[in-house]
């Protein structure tokens, strides 16, 4: 009873126009009903679909854009319970990059969860080379440049009215993106312009984010041992901001990248800062470094999901939890530190735990023999924000 018919400008098929023909009850975009020259229904749709079944009108056509079952009105009329039989077009994404002139294969797709949910979509444009964003309400060219500038370079490539009369395909900087006016805008190609296809470690075999390393927790500051422990309580992942706040050579900063995460780290050292830098470098990732002492460095920096302090004291811990990351590991020297620091997060909202990991690596000594060397130990706090109902 209900056919979704996707739309992108070009002439329908003989079997749409068939359906619009059939049709009792035409839905959809005003946009798209006008080029059409059919008459808008109004109404919330699902109320109008719900209306015109109930009283046996006849058969239903919803327009869309593109394709309906990727990102599209499918989902939402299969979770209403509706069971429609679908006409694609081409997707506003592959008309995006087509109008480009870029492959996509490397390409993430992103779409706000939310009018004005801006978190993760912005995260994943600060970690990835290479986003396609469906535009929705409060979530177009100009916020994703206000959140991405100053610290992550990135080229916007502004899709509008794709398919339409006015469509247009415009080149632009962050800065020019956050005040010229847009009208209409379908999507934003958000590309890092100092990514070179060529340098990708092996050829593509699966679209979108490449899978992840084949080895993790394998080196920085703390023993593999405890930073397989921190990355496992840190939980990074795409869509995901972290901060490392202490963050030395980067070993915690370089494998959340890795795993998908958008990362800052913060460090006041230079001698580690340059070591970062070439741990960066040599695994192929994006970390955005931020030079100096935390906490006052902690100011500006956009609100994380998730923190890991290796660094700073009690003092920093606090300043981290006071931005409410969803979670917050630390690592600290000696024991008398851990109740204090529980405390602490337990009064600004946390639940939080103490573990002390200590390992023994096998060695082989001079005859031949296997013995455990023991490594010193290193207590890790980690605390998950309580989120009352």
């Amino acid at each position: 009873m209900i056919t979704v018919i996707g739309w992108d400008g070009a002439p329908l098929s003989t079997r749409a126009s068939d359906c619009l023909r059939q049709a009792t009850l035409v839905a959809g975009p005003g946009r798209i009903l006008r080029h059409l020259d059919l008459p808008e229904p109004g109404g919330e749709l699902l109320t109008t679909l719900d209306d015109h079944l109930e009283h046996g009108e006849g058969p239903a056509v919803v327009f869309t854009e593109g394709d309906p079952g990727f990102f599209g009105v499918v989902r939402e009329l299969r979770g209403h319970g509706f069971k429609p039989a679908v006409i694609p077009a081409t997707s506003l994404v592959t008309r995006a990059f087509a109008r480009a002139g870029l492959n996509w294969e490397d390409a993430l797709v992103v779409a706000p969860d939310g009018p004005g949910r801006l978190n993760r979509v912005v995260n994943a444009c600060r970690a990835h080379h290479k986003v396609a964003l469906i535009v929705a309400p409060g979530v177009g060219p100009a916020e994703i440049a206000r959140e991405l500038a100053p610290t992550t370079p990135r080229a916007l490539i502004v899709c509008e009215d794709l398919g339409g009369p006015d469509e247009r395909v415009t080149h632009s900087r962050m800065g020019e993106a956050t005040t010229r006016p847009w009208k209409d805008p379908d999507v934003v190609l958000v590309i890092d312009p100092l990514y070179r296809p060529a340098e990708a470690a092996e050829a593509a075999w699966v679209a979108g984010a490449r899978p992840g390393p084949d080895e993790w927790a394998v080196e920085g500051d703390l023993p593999p041992e405890v930073s397989a422990y921190v990355l496992a309580k840190l939980g990074p992942r795409l869509g995901d901001l972290v901060w490392d706040v202490g963050a030395g050579s980067g070993g915690i900063a370089v494998e959340c990248a890795r795993l998908g995460a958008a990362v800052v780290a913060v460090e006041r050292d230079d001698d580690s800062c340059a070591r970062l830098r070439a741990n960066v470098i040599r695994h192929g990732v994006k970390v955005a470094l931020t030079r100096g002492q935390a906490p006052p460095a902690l100011e500006p920096l956009p609100d994380p999901d998730a923190v890991f302090v290796g660094g700073g004291g009690p003092d920093v811990i606090v300043a981290c939890a006071a931005r409410l990351p969803s979670r917050l590991v630390c690592t600290l020297k000696t024991v008398e530190q851990v109740p204090s620091v529980l405390e602490r997060l337990k009064q600004h909202g946390y639940r939080a735990e103490g573990t002390q990991i200590q390992a023994s690596r096998l060695v082989v000594q001079p005859d031949g023999a296997h013995a455990l060397a023991a490594a010193d130990p290193v207590f890790v706090v980690h605390a998950r924000r309580v989120i009352w109902a």
